[in-house]
């Protein structure tokens, strides 16, 4: 027998509707449901929207393991890349602090005891520094070393240099990844935005930024937005239109002066939702969200992907619901009204012999 689910997402609040009952824990469509493709835009890009998915623990652990199993990542960085490094570090003793399995974000160059096999400093320099070329010729010399040919992902990140840069000076940049690419094919090479500043949306940063985002986009390349992680909170609230910098402060009533820092007012509002770590020119809650975001990127790098669309606070499931999709089924989509969108389930009930 043939029935007809209609499951209404209010995607701005991450709300879901089946049949009738309301909850604020998103519905989980898995993978019989949708391919990775359908799951996520061609290009994979790590930004503030996917944060939640490892605060609240949405990816399986098995999808964590895998990726730990799988992946071999070498990244290079100056300062304000060490933000990612420091804030997975914290993230393994908050997490088992919070009852997660002990050793679950485990990492260390060579992956010993089954951690991530994470390269850190594994040259020297970052993609401005020596100059915007250098960068590149290290990375070859690295991966043609035969004691580094089990290496699959590579990840440099920016100092402050894309604050300066001219247009050619970024197409320069995309050109090295480019050829990276077309030369090591075995090789998932992450591109990454440069910190913020404080010089807004009408900055040269945020142009120059935008330049990096739409080559990603229209390329189906990695991103890890670096920028865009600096300019929200956990809860959503958008900052980059008040001149956000990479220490997290803001203008907040638009006099031009940086008065307020968001992540500070959101770590004295939520106090045990976050944990202390370096994070080099900021505060630590931007080193937990640059940890969050890495180990998204990583575990979809190994093949995990959802539609679930994270909430903003700690859901906690319906109890009078369980709602559940056997195979086969059949997405259609319906169309959307603003942020409301209506999709159409046909669930075949008939059980398998």
């Amino acid at each position: 027998m043939k029935k007809i689910v209609i499951v209404f997402l209010a995607l701005m609040f991450g709300v879901t509707v089946v049949n009738g009952v309301s909850g604020k824990q998103p519905l989980i469509i898995t993978e019989n449901l949708l391919s990775a493709k359908a799951a996520f835009p061609s290009a994979i890009i790590a930004d503030h929207r996917v944060v939640n998915y490892v605060r609240f623990d949405m990816i399986p652990e098995e999808n964590i393991t895998n990726a730990k199993n799988s992946l071999h990542i070498a990244y290079g960085h100056t300062s304000h890349g060490s933000q990612i490094v420091t804030g997975m570090t914290g993230l393994i003793a908050f997490k088992e602090s919070q009852n997660g399995t002990a050793g679950l974000y485990d990492f260390n160059n060579g992956g010993a005891d089954g951690a991530l096999d994470f390269h850190d400093y594994f040259v020297s320099g970052d993609l401005g520094n020596p100059d915007r070329i250098t960068w590149s010729n290290r990375t070859r010399t690295y991966l043609d070393d035969p004691a580094n040919a089990d290496v699959n992902v590579v990840m440099w990140s920016w100092c402050g240099q894309v604050s300066s840069a001219s247009e050619e000076d970024i197409e320069l940049y995309l050109s090295l990844m480019s050829s990276l690419e077309n030369d090591y094919p075995n090789v998932t090479f992450v591109y990454m935005t440069g910190h913020t500043d404080g010089t807004g949306l009408e900055g040269n940063l945020h142009i120059r930024n935008e330049q990096i985002r739409n080559y990603c986009k229209a390329n189906n390349k990695v991103l890890f937005d670096f920028a865009d992680i600096e300019s929200y909170d956990p809860d959503g609230n958008y900052y980059g239109d008040k001149h956000c910098n990479d220490n997290c402060d803001y203008d907040s009533n638009n006099d031009s002066t940086l008065d307020a820092n968001w992540a500070i007012e959101w770590q004295n509002a939520h106090p045990g939702e976050w944990y202390d770590c370096t994070s080099a020119h900021s505060q630590p809650l931007n080193a937990n969200m640059k940890a969050y975001a890495a180990w998204w990127l990583w575990a979809t790098l190994a093949g995990w992907n959802t539609t679930t669309i994270p909430p903003t606070s700690n859901p906690t499931p319906p109890t009078n619901i369980t709602p559940t999709f056997p195979v086969p089924t059949i997405l259609i989509v319906m169309g959307t009204v603003g942020s409301l969108a209506t999709i159409v389930l046909i669930r075949n009930d008939r059980k398998r012999r």
